[in-house]
């Protein structure tokens, strides 16, 4: 992993980010889209982030976009202010090589530093490799909705995960 980077999103990623989302959505159960957005899309989405003080990330491998990450304010309700949701993509082609518990590692950070202390990851299709991502970070099992989505003919659930950021001892 010595050719990768983590860096923060720019409207100059929106191409990339687009296509990797796309290919999610084409193919996997991740999310539950069905028709990907275009790049202004997701230029916009950055921009939107950034403006929030939240963070969205990219990792670079071989100096091209290879995943991005963003975590966002769980619910618009000012109560959820401290509590944020994840979202993490990565490309085909490099699941399963380490990229994605780097990038979530990094997202932790960066979140906890925008000042959230509650992340939860909403795990469409209750994917396999995004749970075990999230548990190795330190996410636990928060619930399941069983059924909720319908994509490529097959009935899908929803799994819920979250990580407590806060330091031990601290009061939220």
């Amino acid at each position: 992993m010595a050719d990768t980077v983590v860096r923060t999103a720019g409207a100059e990623d929106a191409a990339a980010v687009q296509a990797i989302y796309a290919f999610h959505v084409e193919h996997g159960t991740a999310t539950f889209d069905t028709v990907p957005p275009d790049a202004g899309f997701w230029r916009d989405k950055i921009a939107a982030v950034a403006e929030r003080g939240w963070p969205f990330l990219v990792i670079e491998q071989g100096g091209a976009v290879a995943g991005y990450a963003y975590a966002t304010q769980f619910r618009d309700r000012a109560a959820y202010a401290r509590t944020c949701e994840n979202s993490i993509y990565i490309v085909d082609e490099a699941r399963g090589a380490g990229l994605g518990t780097r990038l979530l590692a990094e997202l932790v950070k960066a979140a906890r530093a925008s000042g959230f202390e509650q992340m939860i990851a909403v795990i469409g299709g209750g994917e396999p490799a995004s749970v075990a991502l999230h548990a190795k970070l330190g996410f636990i099992h928060a619930g399941r909705m069983r059924r909720v989505g319908y994509k490529f003919g097959r009935k899908l659930d929803t799994v819920y995960m979250q990580r407590d950021m806060t330091e031990e001892g601290e009061t939220p």
